[in-house]
């Protein structure tokens, strides 16, 4: 049997999946796709929460008593867009990411090539973004700012980033394919766009 690879996947809302079955989440259809393509990927260790803001997932890595001392052949980060909704400054989510970006590193086996960042999906384009009464420009362009930060990030420690902004703006046109139930969150089909994203970046990485 080949040894199992191991997989951290570290984020909010959009990492476990919320309103969609646990098999529909992307870390688990990056996991299904990864051995579909001949790896061999342990169940996915996630840490992630509804509502989690940087400095909170920042706070339940340090708390969390499983992790310490452990190492992942892959990681992958996925957080913001709480900061953004609570109206969270950028020079603290950028500190905070940066952070949390060392921490993927060193969990990563200290090789930053083995850590994933994603962009954070504009969540103004979805059916509860345009009932929220919020102005769904400035939300855009908080978001595009937020992702400007993450990604310069990310780039300067020689870290992986997929863009799936653009197609969580596919969901302005497309509500019922993209979004789950909640009018929020995403479908499992989106999560399968993202992962189509992720799979050859990873595999380059991996085998």
């Amino acid at each position: 049997m080949k040894n199992q690879l191991t997989y951290l996947a570290l984020g909010d809302s959009y990492t476990i999946g919320e309103d969609v079955v646990e098999s529909e989440s992307f870390p688990n259809q990056l996991q299904h796709q990864l051995e579909a393509e001949g790896l061999s990927i342990a169940t996915p260790m996630i840490i992630a929460k509804t509502g989690w803001t940087s400095s909170e997932l920042q706070e339940a890595i340090a708390l969390h008593q499983t992790l310490k001392g452990q190492q992942f052949d892959f990681v992958t980060l996925l957080i913001g867009v709480n900061n953004q909704y609570r109206a969270e400054s950028k020079a603290s989510y950028r500190e905070e990411f940066k952070g949390l970006l060392q921490t993927a590193i060193h969990f990563a086996h200290s090789n930053p090539k083995n850590v994933f960042v994603l962009s954070i999906p504009d969540w103004g384009v979805t059916p509860y973004g345009m009932k929220s009464g919020r102005d769904l420009a400035i939300i855009t362009t908080e978001i595009d700012e937020f992702n400007g930060v993450n990604r310069e990030e990310t780039l300067a420690l020689g870290v992986n980033y997929t863009d799936i902004t653009s197609i969580s703006r596919l969901a302005f046109s497309d509500p019922e394919g993209m979004i789950a139930a909640d009018g929020l969150h995403p479908s499992a089909q989106m999560y399968h766009q993202w992962v189509v994203q992720l799979v050859p970046i990873v595999i380059k990485r991996l085998k």
